[in-house]
């Protein structure tokens, strides 16, 4: 009863002074912070604004997104200065100069982002010198470009070298002739950023770099400020004391409670005794009973002697049973240490894989928190049972797909990485990001992940009918009907669409093929595994990066130029059309043990019109040899050697409509398609010399070495 009321006191103690708001939203306003007359320390003041959401305000101009008594920190949104040209001068202004806060040097970075430039973040009301100054260009080298974030290439950062509240940001054109592409950027942008926030989310800045329209692009990031006071009577509670906290030429005056309490050190009363018993994992107590104290704990050996004399007393009355006794207490014993270093191991891989981080996105993103969720390790392995080999539903070389029962009956799929490097762990934070801010009904759902693993597990819906892959070229009993083939086409088609051009962020799959197409029980066509996808700004058409991808897919435009465009999955959903077509490989042996390229083989028979040379006879049987000849001249028209020759994947659905309903001329309808991907070429027109250079490249891509993915 005694530590059922020491917790509650606990969980009652104030933060705030009697009276005040201790919360404004989901945020906590400890004191010597307040909200209204009366309830804060001399320029800590706050305002709670309530219109259209509620947000936290310091004073009333900077908005405020957490508070840490310990560290004497402030989280602020912080905006992101940006310009369509090379050159622009900006200031950055916090709270006023008189005020007990300052930008911090050490959670801070400055960051800008641009070609060939040279940004520098100058300090305001000091005499000091010190100037934080760093320089990006746009290398011309493929290699150089490869880096998925390199300080330097494309962006830079430098530390802040003074703590201040203004600092003047310069950014300017710097002229270099060699190594580089252009002059200069279209966007730059500068800002200062919380340094373990932009660890994280660095590769999502790169990847959409500040597009200029009002309404789109990241507008602000999170900076942190410090604080200290420096009034005599600052740590108000007992059982707290002063501590002076020195970084560098910076002094700051902090109140901590001692040990053994925590709490508020800045209000009466407000360090409350920790009562080590209720948290045996930070406080052990292994070997007898556990009793609290006033900042302390003591570990008393008398239930372990009476153990020990009624263990005497039972091997006296019976042997037997006393031993079995002693064996069950030991594997109790046992069992409750594993269970403490698993729950500690799950928290630190947790915390590795950024989990608070990742909460707090989701919770700040009402439409995100509605469609994701963190699931424990204990849920996924009861779903799994403990991950059984009879739950494996496929996988390849990155990983492993199992089949999992959750607790509300609710039948999902669980990808489990096989390889434990920092590239996997990017590539699946880069998927949650993707598919949480992506619906479609065509595009696989992502339900939620899981962070106490050391690689992340991901949570999709369950699809039950196997890859694309496996019914064209696996053993299926009942083969996929040529209507079928067609209409799995053209949900395909809308997904990828919808992917570069109506989501909420345009994305380029970058690994389109059969075995990434899942198909439901009534053969409803779902892409799937987004973990190589890269988003795109709005008006943005292309950017540079490493190549990835799978043989027989992969653009040979891409794969020379290391420059990803839509038309890149465009490439990538012409050879799945050729697959459908012909029920071949992307790559496959010749007559003559040759390895081809399906997509140069094909393109290579349609311009010598010997389509029936390689079309299924399935197709033919069915009568839908007309229907083919369209989609054929369309799959030709995707596998063009030039990405600016293909279509947008919004033409070829709407060209796979028109086949699918049988509205329209098909002949004139891929031609026209043609002339608006191009105006200077169209699929009859391309003479056989471009077909024997394609084949010659495809040749030279399939011998080359081995590609990431």
């Amino acid at each position: 009863m005694f530590q059922l009321l020491v917790a509650a006191a606990l969980a009652a103690s104030p933060i705030a002074l009697p009276g005040c708001p201790e919360t404004c939203g989901d945020i906590a306003v400890p004191y010597p912070f307040g909200i209204g007359q009366g309830c804060f320390h001399e320029g800590f003041n706050l305002t709670c604004q309530k219109q259209h959401r509620t947000k936290l305000l310091l004073g009333d101009g900077t908005e405020v997104l957490g508070i840490s008594l310990p560290n004497g920190t402030v989280r602020i949104d912080s905006n992101v200065f940006q310009s369509a040209s090379a050159n622009f001068n900006s200031t950055w202004s916090g709270p006023p100069a008189t005020s007990p806060f300052t930008v911090s040097s050490r959670y801070n970075w400055f960051v800008a982002y641009g070609c060939n430039i040279v940004a520098q973040l100058i300090p305001y009301g000091t005499a000091v010198g010190n100037v934080s100054i760093c320089a990006s260009m746009c290398l011309d080298s493929v290699e150089a470009a490869k880096s998925p974030m390199c300080s330097g290439i494309g962006s830079c950062r430098a530390p802040i070298p003074w703590d201040l509240t203004s600092y003047g940001i310069q950014v300017t054109h710097m002229a270099v002739q060699k190594y580089t592409v252009g002059t200069s950027s279209k966007h730059t942008a500068a800002f200062i950023v919380d340094r373990a926030w932009f660890t994280i989310f660095q590769h999502n800045i790169e990847i959409d770099p500040f597009p200029m329209c009002q309404h789109c692009g990241i507008r602000s990031v999170p900076a942190v400020l410090e604080w200290s006071l420096h009034s005599n009577s600052r740590c108000r509670s007992s059982n707290s004391f002063t501590t002076y906290d020195v970084d560098g030429n910076h002094g700051r005056i902090r109140c901590s409670c001692t040990q053994g309490y925590k709490g508020n050190p800045y209000i009466a009363d407000g360090c409350q005794d920790i009562d080590e018993c209720q948290e045996p994992d930070v406080y052990p107590c292994l070997h007898g009973t556990c009793t609290n104290m006033p900042g302390t704990y003591r570990c008393s050996a008398k239930n372990s002697t009476r153990s020990l004399s009624g263990l005497i007393t039972g091997i006296a009355i019976s042997a037997g049973f006393g031993l079995l006794f002693s064996f069950l207490g030991v594997a109790k014993i046992t069992n409750k240490l594993k269970q403490r270093r698993a729950k500690k191991l799950r928290q630190k891989f947790f915390n590795k894989n950024h989990g608070l981080l990742l909460q707090q996105l989701i919770s700040s993103n009402k439409d995100i928190a509605e469609r994701t969720r963190i699931f424990s390790l204990q849920e996924l392995d009861h779903a799994t049972n403990k991950f059984d080999h009879n739950r494996i539903l496929g996988g390849g070389g990155h990983g492993t797909v199992y089949k999992g029962i959750l607790s509300d009956q609710h039948v999902v799929a669980i990808k489990k990485a096989n390889i434990v490097v920092q590239r996997e762990i990017d590539q699946f934070i880069n998927e949650v990001v993707i598919l949480s801010q992506t619906n479609h009904r065509n595009v696989v759902k992502l339900f939620g992940c899981c962070l106490e693993t050391e690689v992340p597990l991901l949570v999709y819906e369950f699809i039950s009918n196997g890859t694309l892959s496996f019914h064209l070229h696996g053993k299926s009993e009942n083969p996929l009907s040529w209507k079928d083939r067609l209409r799995i086409a053209l949900e395909t088609a809308r997904a990828i669409a919808y992917l570069h051009s109506a989501a909420s962020i345009s994305v380029y799959h970058r690994d389109i093929k059969c075995a990434n197409i899942l198909l439901t029980d009534t053969l409803a066509a779902k892409v799937s595994d987004f973990g190589a996808s890269r988003s795109i700004a709005i008006d943005e058409t292309g950017i540079l990066t490493a190549v990835q991808g799978t043989y027989g897919y992969l653009d040979p435009e891409y794969y020379y130029t290391s420059r990803l465009t839509e038309k890149s999955d465009v490439y990538s959903f012409g050879v799945i059309l050729a697959e459908l077509l012909t029920r071949l490989t992307p790559v496959f042996s010749s007559h003559s043990s040759e390895v081809t390229s399906l997509a140069s083989h094909f393109v290579s028979l349609i311009r010598e019109n010997r389509l029936s040379d390689i079309l299924d006879t399935q197709i033919v049987d069915e009568g839908g040899a007309d229907d083919a000849e369209a989609v054929a001249r369309l799959t030709e028209a995707c596998l063009s050697l030039k990405g600016e020759e293909r279509p947008t994947m919004r033409q070829v659905e709407t060209t796979l409509e028109d086949v699918l309903n049988s509205k329209v001329n098909l002949s004139s309808q891929i031609t026209r398609v043609n002339q608006n991907a191009s105006n200077d070429h169209s699929y009859k027109g391309t003479n056989a010399g471009e077909g024997t250079r394609l084949y010659s490249l495809e040749k030279e891509f399939i011998q080359s070495s081995e590609i990431p993915r």
